[in-house]
Formats: structure tokens, C-alpha cells, sequence
């Protein structure tokens, strides 16, 4: 597999979630293959969708914004994607969600020929590996929640834009893990990322 991008999305330089991604990276650099590693918040990526970025059928232009021109060409020759991301009230924090709002547009992600048609992925990447962190136990999240961030990039997001092989872990409970825990679950996420590529 060629070239990776790897999506970080938390605010805080240092955080877990910065050391899974450079464990990902480090790991697919290993193994020969060309990582794109784009800090969302460290790049200071505008999240907020304008106007003229709503439709659904047809192209959206890349407007006044020259980031997300280069995002949308960069994603569009991906082979494969990573995402990491805290699981914050049942979303991706608003840096990704923008993101994807803005970056896997019409015309660049997915094709819809009419609003109710079925949509084409336009994405040459079939494969992703999405690593979220989280402090709410797991029996909780699947009882009380039903797993919304599975529900989000497994079914709603990544298959409309042509993704077929969705993976994903949760390293939890982040914030009382000591750090012979968090060094296991770092080369859990090196092994993940690794396995991307079989």
C-alpha cells in the first residue's frame, strides 16, 4: 500500500491521541509507506462549512480556502486513511467533523446523482482504521449510547465515500490508565496501522 493519511484531532499537544498517531506513523513509515500526518488543530483547520459548501448533487467548489483545496486533492489519492480522535459526547471533536463536511464533498468524495439517489464513492482509499480514546467504560457506551462513533464512521461516513473496510478501537478508560497500559495499547495501535496493509 502506497500513501497513508493519518487525521489527528485533539487540541491539546502531548495528548494520547498525539502519541497513538506518531505510533501509526512510525509504524507505517516502517514498513515503507509514503504517511501523509495531518494535526487538525495544530494546522488550524477551518471547520465551518459555508454557504456554498451545503449541496449535495453535483461538484462544491473549494471557495476562498486554499487548505481545503489541498486537503481534497490529497484525499483523493489516498490508499488508505487513519483517524484519530477522543470520543467527545458521541462525536469526533468539531476540527474532524468540519473536516469531513468540508474536505469529503461532492465531486470529490462521493458522486449523487439526484438528493435521493444512491451515492458513488469517489475515494481511490478502501481501507480505514479509526483509533478513538475515551473514559466511558465500554458496557456503558454500548448499553446506554449504542456506540454513535461506530454508527458514524463505519455507516454513515466512510461507506458513502467508498471505503469498504471500515476498522476501529477504542482505548479506554484513557484518563486512569497508567503507563505500562497506555505503552501496551501504543503498540497496539502500531499493530493495527500495520495490519492496514495486509
Amino acid at each position: 500500500m502506497g500513501k497513508v493519511g493519518v487525521y489527528l484531532a485533539h487540541p491539546r499537544a502531548g495528548s494520547f491521541n498525539h502519541a497513538l498517531a506518531d505510533a501509526v506513523v512510525r509504524e507505517l513509515r516502517a514498513r515503507g509507506c509514503d504517511v501523509v500526518l495531518r494535526d487538525l488543530y495544530a494546522e488550524g483547520f477551518d471547520p465551518l462549512l459555508p454557504a456554498d459548501g451545503t449541496g449535495t448533487v453535483g461538484s462544491v467548489p473549494d471557495g476562498d480556502d486554499p487548505a481545503v483545496g489541498r486537503h481534497r486533492r490529497e484525499v483523493a489519492g489516498l490508499d488508505a486513511l487513519v483517524f484519530v480522535h477522543p470520543n467527545w459526547w458521541g462525536m469526533p471533536p468539531a476540527v474532524l467533523t468540519g473536516w469531513v463536511q468540508r474536505v469529503l464533498a461532492p465531486g470529490v468524495a462521493y458522486k449523487l446523482g439526484t438528493a435521493d439517489g444512491e451515492p458513488v464513492g469517489l475515494l481511490k482509499a478502501r481501507r480505514a482504521l479509526v483509533l478513538n480514546t475515551s473514559d466511558t467504560p465500554a458496557e456503558r457506551e454500548e448499553s446506554e449510547f449504542g456506540d454513535p462513533l461506530q454508527r458514524i464512521w463505519a455507516a454513515c461516513v466512510l461507506p458513502y465515500v467508498g471505503v469498504t473496510d471500515v476498522r476501529r478501537h477504542v482505548f479506554r478508560t484513557v484518563s486512569d490508565a497508567g503507563d505500562a497500559e497506555r505503552a501496551r495499547w501504543l503498540r497496539l495501535a502500531g499493530e493495527l496501522a500495520g495490519a492496514l496493509l495486509d
